[in-house]
């Protein structure tokens, strides 16, 4: 048998076969085909871009935008395979792919849209009179021919039936609510990186997204927009960041941890003003929040990379969602540090989100409005000191102290004494949380504020501080040690016990002494003072079950906040112990002092405040 029997001859494709393949790459779905059309009316200098669909976009598809345009000659080119204006010319004379400032630089957009679809662009070049259009379908193009002037500079490009020309590609495609939500977020990312242009997107006829340009490059313009893309929630509970090192820029914002979702898909990432889906971002991402959430959730975020254009490779991909840096450390290690300044800014706050589920579930059942008037409210109390004074409880000044969990927990109840029996009483500091009025079920703090309530979770913020202590001490003089009187002896099966007394060194610089004891025991003889009562046996199994998760080659240290964070768990004061009113508020006082006290080390929140008017409103004197 010959060999031109057994092997194909090689041939060249002809042009619509390569136009197609292309498109494979390009043209993913119709999410891909806005990107693309949106992203040249951001290279065209526009400032308004408006984007209507039809049927997912598989039926009609239409982006316009008010840029500079297109004489004839260059319409006629931009339908043509690797031809674009956008690459820039080094000193050499050669196209320099290591500078790239525009959206787009490949020239492959319009013809794969063209060879799959019927596509109609029309354009007027900015101070000309007269517009020109030209249309493709399905590869076979019709020449530019005038057309009806648009009355100012700029291109509409309308896309129909998209997809038809190569059928097979339609079953692979998702439903047509949900192509419809790829476009939305397409839109919504380019609409977050691009505050200086108004996006205007209309589904079937409904508007989903209307955003004006805002007028200045500020903070609180970028902040404005996030809000406007994302909600008021997210601008009531996110975060700036800006930190600038060795020519890297990191800007945007960050949500409290206490602000989390279930996926990342709310993690919005930016390459000079380029949305991408960058593992090494989201990596950053999750590293830097790893102190504050548990694995399973997410924070939002919306984060700029500005750095030089020849220290990152767009050039990655066809749909250019993917980059690489030049310097990858140095990209990572600031986004952790800008988004760690960041938290570690926000102090004690918690999310406003919390209070707001809280009044809801709160809510009486039934509730009617009252009638006109059938309400009055109750005039505002003055201050916190007169409401205490109401309440019948004399206020001692308090005075900051650090909440000791090793202090005598039971306590017998004052008496009540009425108001017009309440002792003169000396002026209250203004506490951001309040002085500490009640505890209960053995498991939540009641403080009262100048103009609310806070309900703290006393094991949840007791867990957080003792965290953040252990990680002082750890970084400033190591771990205090404390001998038990009698050393206490865990019994495990012989796998877990190894895998404890494989790492007793590691164990030991974070205070925790333990020996074996015997085939499948431990016995701890020495845990971290700080602690104080301590559940050995809980704790031991969990860091068996947490050590089997990591790699060995790596260090305790470097998995430093799970280890810690189990250890304080276990070593914080539990829910069912009653607290002294010197212990509520010595909590109350350490949680303002510190740092991320408002979510535990779950992400969970600590406290809960709410609003004397949100409180009123719920009993409707409001």
């Amino acid at each position: 048998m010959s060999l031109s029997m057994t092997q194909p001859i090689i041939r060249r494709l002809s042009p619509e076969t390569v136009n197609r393949i292309a498109a494979g790459e390009v043209v993913e779905r119709p999410g891909s085909v806005v990107k693309e059309l949106v992203e040249n009316a951001l290279d065209a200098g526009a400032r308004r871009i408006d984007i209507s669909a039809e049927g997912g976009g598989l039926v009609r598809l239409v982006v316009e935008d008010d840029g500079k345009g297109m004489s004839p000659d260059e319409l006629g080119l931009c339908i043509e395979r690797h031809a674009t204006s956008k690459l820039p010319v080094a000193e050499d004379g050669a196209d320099d792919l290591l500078n790239i400032g525009t959206m787009g630089f490949r020239g492959e957009a319009l013809p794969s849209i063209g060879s799959i679809a019927r596509l109609a662009i029309t354009t007027q070049a900015r101070g000309e009179g007269d517009a020109w259009t030209i249309t493709v379908e399905g590869g076979q193009t019709h020449g530019v021919a005038p057309a009806a002037p648009l009355g100012r500079g700029g291109t509409r490009i309308e896309v129909r039936d998209l997809f038809y020309a190569t059928p097979a590609r339609l079953k692979f495609l998702k439903s047509e609510r949900a192509e419809n939500q790829g476009i939305s977020d397409v839109i919504k990312r380019l609409a977050m990186a691009r505050p200086d242009v108004g996006f205007f997107l209309t589904l079937d006829g409904r508007k989903r997204l209307s955003v004006a340009a805002e007028r200045e490059d500020s903070p609180q313009a970028r902040k404005a927009r996030m809000a406007a893309v994302l909600g008021d929630e997210f601008g009531d509970n996110a975060l700036e960041v800006d930190q600038e090192r060795e020519g890297v820029r990191i800007t945007g914002f960050a949500s409290l941890p206490t602000y989390s979702r279930g996926n990342s898909l709310h993690q919005y990432l930016f390459v000079n003003g380029r949305p991408v889906r960058d593992k090494l971002l989201g990596g950053a991402v999750r590293g830097a929040y790893q102190d504050f959430l548990a694995r399973d959730r997410y924070p939002v975020v919306a984060l700029n990379v500005e750095l030089p254009t020849d220290q990152v490779d767009v050039n990655v991909h066809p749909a250019k969602a993917e980059v690489r840096f030049r310097d990858s450390g140095l990209v990572r290690g600031l986004i952790v540090g800008a988004l760690r300044h960041a938290l570690a800014a926000a102090g004690h706050r918690a999310s406003t989100t919390v209070a707001g589920f809280a009044l809801g579930a709160a809510r009486p059942q039934g509730f009617n409005a009252p009638p006109q008037g059938g309400y009055q409210s109750a005039p505002r109390p003055p201050s916190a000191t007169a409401q205490m004074a109401a309440w019948g409880t004399p206020a001692e000044p308090v005075q900051p102290a650090v909440f000791d969990p090793g202090m005598s927990a039971r306590v017998e109840p004052e008496p009540y004494m009425p108001a017009s029996a309440a002792p003169a009483e000396p002026e209250q500091p203004d506490w951001p949380l309040g002085v500490a009025r009640a505890q209960l079920h053995e498991t939540y703090v009641v403080a009262q504020t100048g103009d609310g309530i806070v309900i703290v979770d006393q094991h949840a913020a007791h867990e957080r501080l003792v965290y953040e202590r252990m990680k002082k001490m750890i970084a400033e003089t190591g771990v205090e040690r404390q001998h038990l009187l009698v050393p206490e002896i865990v019994d495990l099966d012989e796998a877990e016990a190894r895998r404890v007394l494989d790492r007793a060194e590691e164990l030991a610089e974070l205070g925790l002494v333990v020996e074996p004891f015997g085939a499948g025991a431990v016995a701890v003889r020495e845990t971290p003072a700080l602690l104080k009562k301590l559940d050995v046996q809980g704790l031991i199994r969990d860091l068996a079950d947490d050590l089997a998760a990591y790699d060995q080659a790596l260090s305790l240290k470097e998995k430093l906040e799970d280890v810690v964070g189990t250890m304080a768990c276990h070593g914080s004061v539990r829910s069912g112990r009653r607290l002294t009113g010197e212990e509520m508020n010595a909590l109350l006082r350490e949680m303002e002092a510190t740092p991320h006290s408002g979510q535990c080390n779950h992400g969970r929140p600590t406290y809960v405040e709410l609003k004397l008017a949100d409180i009123e409103r719920l009993f409707g004197r409001r």
